[in-house]
């Protein structure tokens, strides 16, 4: 193996710092007129990448490909990618908001985008901060039959063959998993700190190439298997209490069920 050829899928998403409000419908949240930007954990996946080509490691980057579904806005999203270091970017038209395509339709349509571009790395966020299925990643490595880390906290090519360690958190202590390219790997909030774009590469971006695509140029129908029935708030959270010494305490726990 000669060099990695690096697939990102990146998501817009609402911004992490707006508390998302429910539509009047109850069929999602609201999205018109609230500020959106790239998913956070898809920050990580670009930045990784960048920093794979930076390290200089064994093998060598050949090219990073940046992917988001989705409709007009998303080429945003994908030049913000592009000057975050992606040398390119796929922009696949398909309707947004809480109608969008499903994890298996987006981990169906990523198969076919490796298959067509010779692709041996995929990676993506551990999940959307919208949907927060976490899903799309390990659907992927199935269809491909390819191995897969997830919620990676980093990332070691070890030698020019394709060996990659990837370690991850796991109750009470850390895991370290080593596989062969090809294979997918989801990425954690540990991984990296991502680089905010210069005014220079925000600029550079905006001649690199991204191109226009549909599901049905990668054999891909945006088939609906789930239907959302209804979406309400949490209840109003009850006010605390204060009890004035352990044995109260307990009484209190007692009385509440909770022991």
């Amino acid at each position: 193996m000669s060099a990695l050829r690096i697939l990102v899928p990146v998501k817009r998403v609402i911004d992490y710092a707006i508390k998302p409000r429910i539509n009047k419908a109850q069929t999602g949240v609201e999205t018109a007129g609230v500020k959106h930007s790239l998913n956070p954990f898809d920050e990580l996946s670009i930045e990784e990448a960048v920093r794979l080509r930076e390290r200089k490691g064994p093998l060598s980057v050949d090219n990073i490909l940046a992917l988001s579904a989705g409709g007009p806005k998303c080429a945003d999203t994908l030049r913000t990618a592009m000057a975050m270091g992606a040398d390119r970017a796929f922009h696949i038209d398909v309707a947004e908001g809480n109608d969008g395509p499903e994890p298996l339709t987006v981990a169906k349509m990523l198969k076919g985008v490796v298959e067509k571009e010779n692709i041996n790395l995929v990676l993506l966020g551990k999940q959307a901060i919208d949907g927060d299925q976490g899903q799309t990643g390990q659907m992927l490595a199935g269809l491909l039959g390819w191995p897969q880390a997830t919620q990676a906290s980093k990332v070691d090519v070890k030698d020019g063959e394709g060996t990659v360690e990837v370690v991850h958190e796991v109750d009470g202590g850390t895991e370290t998993l080593k596989a062969k390219l090809p294979m997918v790997i989801t990425t954690d909030l540990r991984l990296n700190e991502p680089r905010y774009a210069s005014l220079p590469n925000i600029m550079k971006a905006k001649k690199k190439p991204l191109e226009k695509k549909t599901l049905a140029d990668f054999g891909v129908e945006n088939q609906r298997r789930l239907k959302t029935l209804q979406v309400t708030e949490p209840p109003p959270r009850q006010g605390g209490g204060k009890v004035e010494d352990v044995g109260s305490l307990v009484s209190k726990l007692k009385e509440l069920g909770a022991l």
